[in-house]
């Protein structure tokens, strides 16, 4: 049984779709550290982010665990590695890149196959899973996705100027959507919530009602 949330960054999808998981007792999968981890196998073997050949040797011995709360590289722990300002700056291409797609969207079906589970991302609904028993695109105000990302940047020490956020923000968001493969829209039949002015618990609460009343 598999529930879907996607949208853009900063909309509060991770937090949204970890609490939702908890409340239904599902596991949780975060597809978008999936592809942070190809990034950095990437970074870290000097590979051409955009040459489809070299992408497709590096995910020959590419090995990606999900544990609870944890993303594990080829043995290593680097749940934190993942979240740098280079890995996220340089994770377009690979998100774009149909070898990486082609990959990552096997082992995430893979994953979820038989398990309960809450998949965040931005083509859950549309293309992994598109048969889900519940979709959601979570939206928010751009300028308050900004905020939010700022907020989470300087929380891991990085510091950058708001106007730098929104600007990278805008341009991540332009080629999400104008991507050819998988781009980030909602599913035909997704539930669309907008975050700007919604608590957490707000934003949890009506997809768990939502869920639940679908599962009856």
């Amino acid at each position: 049984m598999i529930v879907t949330l996607d949208g853009p960054a900063g909309a509060g999808k991770s937090s949204a779709a970890r609490a939702l998981a908890r409340r239904l007792a599902f596991d949780f999968l975060d597809t978008g550290a999936m592809y942070r981890a190809v990034t950095l196998a990437a970074l870290r073997a000097g590979t051409d982010l955009c040459d489809q050949a070299a992408l497709a040797d590096l995910l020959v011995d590419f090995r990606l665990e999900m544990p609870p709360g944890r993303v594990v590289l080829n043995g290593e722990d680097v749940t934190t590695a993942i979240r740098t300002g280079q890995v996220t700056k340089s994770s377009s291409p690979i998100a774009e890149s149909p070898v990486v797609r082609e990959h990552l969207v096997r082992l995430q079906r893979a994953i979820a196959a038989g398990r309960k589970m809450v998949c965040e991302g931005r083509d859950q609904g549309t293309v992994v899973f598109p048969d889900a028993i519940c979709k959601f695109f979570l939206v928010a105000d751009p300028l308050e996705r900004a905020r939010r990302r700022q907020r989470d940047m300087a929380e891991r020490g990085e510091m950058q100027a708001l106007e730098e956020v929104l600007r990278a923000q805008e341009e991540r968001d332009r080629r999400d959507r104008a991507r050819n493969l998988a781009p980030m829209v909602p599913a035909a039949d997704a539930i669309v919530l907008d975050s700007t002015s919604m608590s957490l618990d707000e934003v949890v609460n009506r997809m768990e009602d939502e869920v639940r009343r679908r599962m009856k």
